[in-house]
């Protein structure tokens, strides 16, 4: 684990406000893919059964994984961040079926000796490490037929590949730089052929009506055994 990497998504968790209490239906869990509040497809998209089993990959303060608990699913979520971490066992702490570590996500799948029914990334993990490390033990961790899903802002035009973030850490400290990478649907679709998924799709879901223009990149396959 990079102390470096922690540190600055500390310092992003600041920025982050906790979600609201309830959703526009009234809803005190909910699954959000997007960057925007109740937009967008939900849980459905990892095809999950109560019983089963869902990892989530930078969990954050934990709403999605808490959303999956309370449906009955069993819920396991990894984060750098201790700040992150410490908003959802606060914000969750009623919630059964939740577990929650900190760490590293290449890390933990590396050494989990779970294999799940669906892995999962919503503006995480996915994004931020390299697909060509990320995508074949995430493979390794899935049962066959689990889903691998993930979502991030779409790329910028001609800016493909490994690029880097500057995460603010402070007045007196230079930003961290966090790596991520991004690829049009199209090749994401390939790289995640080439790693064994089968049924995969890529595309952007568009942005709710009114002045945003950014939509949200969802990416999704399934383990081909």
């Amino acid at each position: 684990m990079s102390d470096t990497r922690s540190a600055a998504w500390d310092e992003y968790a600041q920025t982050k406000p906790q979600r609201r209490p309830t959703n526009a239906r009234g809803e005190s869990t909910w699954f959000n893919w997007t960057q925007y509040a109740d937009h967008g497809p939900g849980a459905e998209v990892l095809a999950l059964e109560p019983g089963e089993t869902a990892l989530d990959l930078g969990c954050g303060a934990g709403g999605n994984a808490a959303h999956l608990a309370s449906l009955g699913m069993r819920a396991v979520g990894i984060d750098l961040s201790p700040k992150q971490l410490a908003k959802a066992r606060d914000r969750w702490s009623d919630v059964d079926g939740m577990e929650l570590h900190q760490g590293d996500a290449l890390a933990y799948l590396a050494e989990t000796y779970t294999v799940f029914d669906a892995i999962y990334s919503v503006f995480g993990a996915g994004w931020f490490s390299d697909p060509g490390l990320l995508l074949p033990i995430i493979h390794a961790n899935l049962k066959p037929g689990g889903v691998f899903a993930m979502s991030q802002r779409p790329p910028i035009e001609g800016c493909y590949g490994c690029q880097a973030s500057y995460i603010p850490r402070g007045p007196e400290e230079d930003p961290a730089v966090v790596k991520r990478w991004d690829y049009e649907p199209d090749l994401w679709v390939l790289i995640l052929k080439e790693y064994g998924y089968v049924d995969v799709s890529a595309s952007v879901i568009a942005p709710p009506p009114g002045t945003r223009r950014t939509g949200t990149l969802l990416v999704r396959g399934v383990q081909g055994g």
